[in-house]
């Protein structure tokens, strides 16, 4: 086989802290990890894209120059060309492009983002732009082809963790704030259900109740600022317990318990790792009490890691299926084992860079 002009290579994510928060305004706590999708190019002698994605079975091929209308939904592929055209990119060549990945499918690791990701960096190598190493700017790119150009309801989390790498603390709200934790976290465990998630619909159910509970609050405390006012400011002011109210309250509490991880994972090495379980823990009860985002099969995975010696646990992704991850340094390989006896699969995983060429 001939050696591609261009591979770019991007990570599946790791939300540590700060799950569902971050199409709220909200920081979260990213890790990238090795499991990766790569894209590889290669010359052709007509002016087409041809798309080859072994691992889906799936091909596309359409002419990047001409108009490219959506044939399907979330149409990553030709989006994210629309996006860039309109930045002012032209593609008058051809290329075949092969799309691998060992990033699980449809399961809260990212993997649909890091596909766009990706194939933004190629879509910007392949023009030799000013950006192609910026990874801010690709991050943005990634959000506005994935998100904004289908009005979906997700938040740009999934691109800046995959665009930066490494163990990161993001704010994405009116400015974006990235924090580097310099001490890599050691002993994650990926556990994949196999049970496919629902992402599209429950984001878009929680984030509307979430901001109908944070509207119910401004109606009572006036000044509210979902960024920073106390959870306790509000619970001596509102007593009502309204499903919108309750999920509200939990996105609150999930921020301060992010707030406490950011504060355990700056220091080096980590002094307390069983505070970070700790907190892992209580950020799943908010998730799985409030926000109602477990399956049964999730719990069973989670408890068969705690009691193998995971100091945390929680659900990961948008939910109802897909993958969880447990926090066990030292004991890495008995709760995989654990999983995988309540029917789970489990990869050990570590932190890695972002998207690169």
């Amino acid at each position: 086989m001939k050696k591609p002009l261009y591979t770019v290579s991007a990570p599946g994510r790791i939300c540590l802290f700060g799950e569902h928060s971050d199409y709220l305004g909200l920081p979260v706590i990213t890790m990238a990890m090795n499991l990766r999708l790569t894209i590889s190019a290669f010359p052709r002698k007509d002016k087409k894209f041809k798309i080859i994605m072994p691992d889906i079975h799936e091909e596309e091929i359409f002419t990047p120059s001409q108009a490219l209308p959506y044939t399907k939904e979330r149409d990553y592929l030709r989006s994210g060309v629309n996006v860039l055209k309109r930045k002012g990119c032209s593609f008058s060549k051809g290329y075949d492009f092969f799309v691998k990945s060992k990033i699980p499918i449809n399961s809260g690791a990212s993997s649909s983002s890091a596909l766009v990701v990706a194939w933004v960096k190629m879509l910007l190598a392949l023009q030799h732009h000013e950006n192609e190493f910026n990874p801010i700017e690709i991050a943005k790119l990634a959000y506005e082809a994935e998100v904004l150009e289908f009005k979906e309801a997700g938040g740009r989390m999934d691109h800046f963790a995959i665009s930066i790498g490494e163990l990161i603390y993001h704010e994405n709200h009116k400015t974006i704030d990235i924090r580097f934790l310099d001490e890599a976290i050691q002993g994650i465990v990926l556990g994949d259900s196999l049970e496919k998630k629902e992402t599209i619909e429950t984001l878009k159910k929680n984030s509307r109740e979430v901001k109908e509970g944070f509207r119910q609050i401004k109606k009572v405390i006036s000044n509210f600022n979902v960024e920073i006012t106390p959870v306790q400011e509000v619970l001596k002011k509102i007593s009502e317990t309204s499903d919108p109210l309750q999920k509200a309250m939990a996105t609150l509490k999930n921020r301060d318990i992010t707030h406490q991880a950011l504060q355990e994972l700056v220091l080096k090495p980590f002094q307390n790792p069983k505070k970070i379980g700790k907190l892992m823990n209580e950020h799943h009860l908010m998730l799985k009490k409030y926000l109602k985002i477990s399956t049964p099969k999730i719990e069973r995975m989670i408890k068969a890691s705690l009691k193998a010696g995971a100091y945390g646990a929680k659900i990961h992704g948008s939910g109802l299926g897909g993958t969880m991850i447990a926090y066990a340094p030292g004991r890495e390989k008995q709760v995989a084992k654990a999983i995988e006896r309540v029917g789970g699969k489990a990869t050990l995983v570590h932190q890695d860079r972002g998207v690169i060429t």
